[in-house]
């Protein structure tokens, strides 16, 4: 079955520059960082095209992005579509989009048993590894925030290689999780 999608691009300050957000008349359904148009990449079944001039939803969706970078958003209130994610992936994206807060992190392990979504059995760091098996196949960047997702001892992964473990810790930087560094070029951040 083909999603069809607007998508809107919003600039940032990010290294990897505009977040790409995907809309449908459910709600927000994706949303990735980097050159490219990654969302028709890794999803077959869309079908969409830039947002038109005066899509509400589409405008509405970048004011809630470009205040969060800006530094005067903390939460999203927008609707998510969860179609892209189902079974334990969405269990656990849901538990972290509900759970952990700007500024926060959890670990892998821990998200792993807030959840609920693995067998007590289940070894801890098997768990561990299959949390961040989901954080990479978020398909809600940002909105549903995998880069509070942390290693017990560090920063753990991020998709996209260093560009986006470039992008984790600017986020996290930005949430006054980390400290800026001299080359901070956001806004400022929460002492």
């Amino acid at each position: 079955m083909e999603t069809k999608v607007h998508w809107v691009d919003v600039p940032t300050p990010l290294p990897t520059g505009p977040v790409r957000v995907a809309v449908t008349e459910h709600g927000v359904i994706g949303a990735t960082f980097g050159p490219g148009d990654m969302l028709h990449a890794t999803r077959g079944d869309v079908v969409g095209a830039p947002a038109p001039q005066g899509d509400e939803r589409a405008a509405r969706v970048a004011a809630h992005v470009g205040e969060y970078f800006a530094g005067r958003r903390r939460a999203f209130e927008l609707p998510l579509d969860w179609r892209w994610t189902d079974g334990v992936q969405r269990q656990v994206l849901q538990t972290l989009e509900r759970t952990v807060p700007y500024g926060r992190t959890i670990t892998y392990g821990q998200l792993a048993a807030r959840s609920g979504a693995f067998e007590e059995e289940t070894e801890q760091h098997l768990a561990a590894r299959a949390v961040g098996q989901i954080m990479g196949s978020n398909p809600l960047f940002l909105l549903v925030p995998c880069h509070r997702v942390v290693a017990s001892d560090g920063l753990g992964g991020f998709g996209g290689g260093e560009a986006g473990m470039s992008v984790k810790r600017w986020l996290l930087t930005l949430e006054g999780h980390l400290p800026p560094t001299l080359d901070w070029d956001g806004p400022d951040v929460p002492a």
